[in-house]
């Protein structure tokens, strides 16, 4: 074989499998000219065979049910994984890399969950780990913060990275629709599972968080240190303040540095209306990374889907096919193999400081406010501005509040006291701020 010629397998033929497939296939000869690089795609295993290739024009004996026929094959270099879940898929990419091959993947909760151990593993084999893909579909977000900031030291991180969850937002904020007719359609689209649980949840967005931040700080972090909310309690009447307000309201994926701890949050949160992120919308990505030494940097583009998502699994066999032709296997990600970190730790929700939207339902009569305010001052949190909308029915009123910087702790003491009044009719809705200028 010549030293230009890879071999290549694939776990899983799905959608994102059938769309690596294509482009293996359809721009071979593009890729070569692009790379020198010969990739040939040897096989690939599918729990069941299909009665068709989808158009696909692949070797007679390409597709199997049997997984070791890629996992312990010694002609295949690079293992593809795209089965997902974690159990089994840790075990096969395991198997995989000690039998000396290098790693694909677009598997998120196996990076999330597994990631250090797979990363300690590759360095131990010296072979390649790649996953690109994992996070944030065809945007090349991972070998950004590996490779283009490695001069910078990473001082925040804000992240679209769910675009279910956004393509529902920007259906009730644009089209005003309510958050399940929105869900519906994204269901009907492909862009929701029938169980959508993990994307509303903020559970697929925190699992993608946890990838970036060991990424840009080098440091582990357990999914049940991710803050997380989702969007399931986000109603019309929030989106139509917030526009009211001047702001949007996004599934936000954050990382801040905070002086020697690092914030780790994923929740819907009000970001100006003027801003790039605001304005990204359907099922689109967008990820922020400020810089100390380049700034803000904005990174855009499809988050999920078939051709996308396998736009970055094929960059990532490229880059792996690389370093086995030259025999380097650099590009193995630093994040999980060095040692960890003893000058920042996780920081708790409570500590964090910012400003927020706050949403009740209140009784038609004197004095409401007073007592609202006298709850928020005696915990410290001054308020910015206040709304009081026409009433829902004879007795009961919407207020809308938005508070100055306030201590999380504080927020949360006084929430629990303002939903305790008893002229509080519909319990406080809260949705924090997040203000920037780009």
């Amino acid at each position: 074989m010549e030293k230009s010629e890879i071999n290549v397998g694939l776990l899983g033929w799905g959608t994102v499998g059938t769309g690596v497939s294509r482009i293996l296939v359809n721009q071979k000869h593009r890729i070569y000219q692009n790379t020198g690089l010969n990739l040939n795609l040897l096989r690939i295993a599918k729990r069941t065979l299909p009665a068709y290739r989808s158009g696909i024009d692949l070797a007679e004996n390409c597709l199997t049910t049997d997984v070791n026929a890629i996992v312990d094959n010694p002609d295949i270099e690079i293992v593809v994984e795209l089965i997902g879940g974690t159990t089994d898929s840790q075990e096969l990419i395991s198997r995989a890399m000690q039998n000396g091959k290098s790693i694909v993947t677009a598997n998120k909760a196996l990076i999330a969950e597994c990631g250090a151990d797979l990363c300690q593993l590759a360095q131990k084999q010296e072979v390649s780990l790649k996953f690109e893909a994992s996070t944030a579909g065809g945007i090349p977000i991972i070998k950004t913060l590996r490779e283009s900031f490695a001069g910078n030291k990473v001082e925040s991180i804000y992240g679209i990275v769910n675009g279910t969850c956004n393509y529902i937002l920007t259906e009730m904020q644009k089209n005003g629709r309510d958050f399940s007719e929105a869900l519906e359609m994204a269901q009907d689209k492909g862009y929701a599972e029938e169980d959508p649980t993990l994307d509303i949840e903020g559970t697929d967005a925190a699992q993608k968080l946890t990838i970036l931040t060991a990424l840009a700080h080098h440091i582990s972090v357990p999914l049940n240190q991710v803050h997380t909310e989702g969007i399931t309690k986000i109603t019309q009447n929030d989106i139509q303040y917030a526009q009211e307000l001047g702001y949007a309201i996004k599934l936000l994926a954050i990382t801040k540095l905070r002086e020697t701890q690092i914030d780790v949050r994923v929740h819907p949160t009000l970001i100006p209306n003027n801003s790039m992120l605001a304005n990204v919308s359907d099922a689109f990505n967008a990820v922020c990374v400020i810089g100390d030494a380049v700034g803000p940097t904005l990174f855009y583009g499809q988050g999920a889907g078939e051709m996308p998502t396998a736009s970055a699994v094929v960059a990532d066999i490229i880059d792996a096919a690389r370093s086995i032709t030259g025999n380097s296997h650099l590009s193995i990600p630093p994040a999980w193999v060095s040692k960890p970190r003893s000058d920042f730790s996780i920081g708790s929700i409570d500590d964090i400081e910012t400003r927020y939207y706050l949403r009740l339902v209140v009784r038609d009569c004197p004095g409401v406010l007073a007592q609202i305010g006298t709850i928020l001052g005696n915990r410290d949190i001054s308020i910015a501005s206040v709304i009081q909308k026409e009433p829902h029915c004879k007795d009961s009123v919407p207020l809308v509040i938005l508070t100055h910087k306030a201590c999380e702790a504080n927020m949360y003491l006084a929430r629990i006291k303002i939903d305790n009044l008893e002229v509080v009719q519909e319990k406080l809705t809260l949705i924090r701020i997040e203000e920037f200028d780009f």
